[in-house]
């Protein structure tokens, strides 16, 4: 007993503590459960509410403040590990060093600066408001529960007042508390009434302070920088021109080493010599012109009624009409979008061996109305005809918008310029200055195209040649600009 005296705390301060508390929850089980009247003040409770959202947005907003804080310091060390780099790489007979030095130099006073006075003008400002917020919430609290002693004080008195038996000497010393439970609650009621609404006005003054300091120093701190910047480029432009034959110049993508353009070179020899194996139909017996019937393969279902094989099928208008023996047939495109017509021997004659791979897909490539130099020494050799696909580039579906177009190639997909002269490395590549116009075509085989590069024929030679067999090529994506 003594050592609790001592420290001002004695048996009967701790039993009115724990008797208050008893009480308090007493009521507000009785309160909840609608036995007892509660004391309602909707004003406060509006101020209250308020306090709780004003609470919320400042504690926000000092942390989102922190946050940015730490994206500056963060910004100020890769600025200043940044500068170091080029101090290092900067060479110390290359004019301007010392003024580049300089300039870093004030760079990383700048960075310091300005994070210096967000703290003192901003953080610093935001702590502060932020710091009379804990003691207001104590007191609201703490109003609450002398509203809930003073409610328990009324209801006490009142019970004490209705009762069959009045004892007088308990229902003054009830009053007695009544009034002393009433004058608690009022004062710190009042207190509340008054400050609460001011605090929650005082948010629109500091949130404009707080910002337009931000802003301000932001502001600052730019132009500043903008101005070291701006030295520092007249330092670099000055070392650039006097190692102006060193500048840095625009390179294409590493392209792999594609077959495409040695299949080509193969089909070419291989025009002049007949393949191995690669025998001529055999006449009919009656010496008349040999048959050559046609088959048809689409990508889309054949309509119902389609011919059987074997069966004559009907006529298309982008097909010859007649095959006389020694003639080539026509290679105009079919009217059907992915559709290709292909042309047989007669039915009496057993074909020869297929053709290599590399000739079927280089005869793919060949223009309409073109005749290869095989197909001259073999006429009876089969004819392809081959339409504009959709192609794909660079992972882009592009449709063939130059088919059918007689003064575009065939696969036309758009135009694009060349930004910067080109020189090729290889013999499948294309030669271009600034200014081409190339028409860009699709690849025979998707599967060749390198990433960063096209396939295409300058318009200047397909205009004057209308080959793309000698004259196409690729070239760089990054060296052009698309134009249509």
């Amino acid at each position: 007993m003594a050592e609790m005296g001592s420290k001002g705390v004695t048996a009967g301060k701790i039993a009115s503590n724990v008797q208050k508390k008893l009480t308090r929850a007493q009521e507000k089980v009785l309160q909840k459960l609608g036995k007892a009247d509660e004391t309602k003040d909707e004003q406060f409770e509006q101020c209250v509410q308020n306090f709780n959202k004003q609470l919320t947005e400042g504690t926000r907003l000092q942390k989102d403040l922190r946050t940015y804080l730490a994206s500056v310091k963060a910004m100020h060390e890769a600025s200043k590990k940044l500068n170091e780099c080029l101090q290092e790489v900067y060479e110390p007979d290359w004019p301007g060093r010392d003024e580049a030095s300089k300039i870093a130099e004030n760079n990383d006073l700048l960075w310091m600066d300005y994070h210096q006075k967000l703290v003192d003008q901003a953080l610093l400002t935001m702590d502060t408001y932020l710091g009379q917020f804990p003691d207001i919430k104590s007191r609201i609290a703490k109003r609450g529960r002398k509203l809930v002693d003073y409610d328990s004080a009324r209801h006490h008195y009142e019970s004490l007042q209705t009762a069959k038996k009045k004892d007088e000497a308990k229902i003054a010393k009830a009053e007695e508390e009544l009034i002393k439970a009433q004058k608690v609650f009022e004062e710190m009621n009042v207190d509340l009434q008054e400050e609460l609404p001011s605090l929650w006005n005082s948010r629109v003054g500091f949130y404009v302070n707080t910002f337009q300091s931000i802003a301000g120093l932001e502001e600052n701190f730019h132009k500043e920088m903008s101005k070291l910047n701006q030295n520092l480029n007249d330092v670099l432009v000055s070392l650039e021109k006097q190692h102006g034959s060193n500048t840095f110049t625009v390179k294409a993508q590493p392209r792999k080493k594609t077959k495409l353009f040695s299949r080509l070179r193969r089909k070419k020899n291989s025009d002049s010599v007949p393949a191995k194996g690669n025998k001529s139909p055999s006449p009919p017996p009656d010496g008349s012109p040999a048959a050559t019937p046609e088959i048809r393969v689409n990508h889309e279902p054949e309509p119902a009624g389609a011919a059987t094989p074997g069966a004559a099928l009907p006529k298309s208008p982008s097909q010859p009409t007649e095959n006389p023996a020694g003639s080539l047939p026509s290679k105009e495109p079919s009217a059907a979008e992915g559709t290709f017509a292909v042309a047989w021997p007669s039915q009496t004659a057993e074909p020869g061996p297929a053709q290599p791979a590399e000739a079927s897909e280089a005869a793919g490539a060949q223009e309409p109305g073109e005749t290869t130099a095989s197909e001259a020494a073999s006429s009876s050799l089969p004819a392809v005809v081959v339409e504009t696909f959709s192609a794909t580039v660079n992972g882009t579906v592009e449709s063939g918008s130059g088919a059918g177009r007689l003064d575009l190639p065939p696969g036309f997909m758009f135009k694009v310029q060349a930004q910067h002269d080109y020189t090729a490395t290889d013999t499948d590549e294309l030669q271009l200055k600034a200014g081409d116009v190339v028409l860009v075509i699709p690849f025979q085989n998707p599967e060749e195209q390198d990433e960063g590069w096209l396939m295409g024929v300058k318009e200047s030679d397909w205009n004057q040649h209308k080959e793309l067999e000698k004259y196409r090529g690729v070239f760089p994506e990054n060296f052009t600009e698309r134009v249509q």
